[in-house]
């Protein structure tokens, strides 16, 4: 994973306030096939762990972020975790029925990701790849963008570039739209836990949020409340 991949630590109390979780019917998607071992890659601060728990399922919780990690073991004592990446995880050969990248495969060298998940993964297991992406065909949603720049994730969706190598059959893709309410104050926290912002110089950063903060102000409803339009990306490809 690239260095911007461990930058998130430093912001680890904005992005465990405002970052979504994801909605049930994307998580499904990716339990489909009803995994017992899974190992959620690039984990933060639980975001996805969180939904992927259920009985009779173990989850493993993986994060190049030691910070992240804290703040998941905070939240989801039970889970195990490891520092690692989505090229180095720390378990044995076929241990896991699904490896999970939660807004994470963007940060990865895809051919070194690809084939250490391969060597992870059970024959017949599964990769799950899933991104929470801002609907923008609304205008203030395109404006807010503007504002904090794209994401790396989002430029990988809109040119429909997500890859794998490897012993893997074809990526299946579902698209999961919904609502994200909040407020203003959670607005200029999710802009700040975004890894640009992160790592912009401090003049640079309190630009960004105080124009965030303008914006919100502008389309909260009357009682503060903001409704963000979010499209959620779910890849599946199974090991063969």
């Amino acid at each position: 994973m690239t260095s911007d991949a461990t930058s998130f630590g430093q912001a680890v109390d904005h992005y465990d306030r405002a970052r979504p979780g994801y909605p049930s019917d994307a998580v499904e998607l990716v339990l489909t096939h009803q995994p017992r071992q899974v190992v959620d890659v690039g984990a933060g601060t639980g975001k996805l762990t969180a939904a992927l728990l259920g009985a009779g399922r173990e989850v493993v919780a993986v994060d190049p972020d030691e910070a992240m990690l804290a703040r998941l073991q905070q939240r989801l004592p039970g889970v195990r975790t490891l520092v690692g990446t989505g090229e180095s995880v720390p378990l044995p050969d076929a241990n896991a029925d699904l490896v999970t990248f939660g807004q994470s495969w963007h940060w990865v060298d895809v051919p070194a990701a690809s084939a250490e998940v391969a060597r992870v993964l059970r024959p017949g297991g599964v990769l799950g790849l899933v991104w929470n992406v801002r609907d923008t065909s609304q205008p203030w949603v395109a404006e807010l963008g503007e504002i904090m720049g794209a994401s790396n994730a989002e430029r990988l969706i809109e040119a429909d570039a997500v890859r794998l190598e490897g012993p893997f059959g074809p990526l299946a893709e579902h698209v999961v739209t919904w609502q994200y309410p909040l407020d203003g104050e959670r607005l200029v926290a999710l802009a700040a836990s975004r890894s640009y912002v992160i790592t912009a110089a401090p003049q640079r950063r309190e630009e960004i949020l105080t124009q965030v903060r303008e914006l919100a102000a502008r389309v909260a409803d009357p009682d503060g409340q903001i409704s963000m339009p979010y499209r959620t990306h779910t890849f599946q490809a199974v090991r063969d």
